[in-house]
């Protein structure tokens, strides 16, 4: 007998017009199902920031683009991945307000998670409303060392909206 699997499902997380979808790594063999759960959640970028390991030719057929942002497991991201993530954020939303970002990481419970985070983050909640709106939704997410890094994280403005109009991201 087949053991059952047991992977959180995808978790939406919304604020201030932003929408994310945190979900585990997909493979090869289930990329079709991964893009129907992608097409429902009105997906227009996936960020991937666990090591490739399924290709994205059926994802970019669909207009779904692909970035990768790899940084270590079980850690929380370099400046420079940092920075990469807010200028695809920037962008998506430029461009397409009303598109949700996917990010995964191999699980869905440690990278995935502290980069919605550090956005929930620039957009104005406290680290611990970010974590916890986040564990509602993938119990289970962000470790220990990872919310150390998210309890001293300091806001930029990075995703400040013009004009205070919802889903107009400046991009600069």
């Amino acid at each position: 007998m087949r053991q059952k699997d047991i992977r959180p499902a995808p978790a939406r997380i919304e604020f201030k017009g932003m929408q994310f979808l945190i979900t585990d790594r997909p493979s090869d063999v289930n990329i079709q199902h991964y893009i129907v759960e992608l097409k429902k959640h009105n997906v227009s970028t996936v960020v991937r920031v666990c090591e490739p390991s399924y290709k994205t030719d059926e994802l970019e057929n669909q207009g779904i683009t692909v970035k990768d942002l790899a940084f270590e497991d079980g850690t929380f991201p370099p400046q420079k991945i940092v920075d990469e993530w807010f200028e695809i954020l920037k962008q998506n939303y430029s461009q397409n307000p009303e598109a949700c970002v996917a990010v995964h990481c191999v699980a869905g419970l440690g990278r995935a998670p502290v980069l919605v985070a550090l956005a929930l983050i620039e957009l104005g909640l406290k680290y611990e409303a970010a974590v916890e709106m986040i564990r509602d939704k993938r119990r289970g997410a962000i470790n220990a060392k990872q919310l150390s890094y998210l309890e001293k994280y300091r806001p930029k403005s990075r995703l400040k909206h013009k004009n205070g109009h919802k889903n107009s991201c400046c991009v600069q």
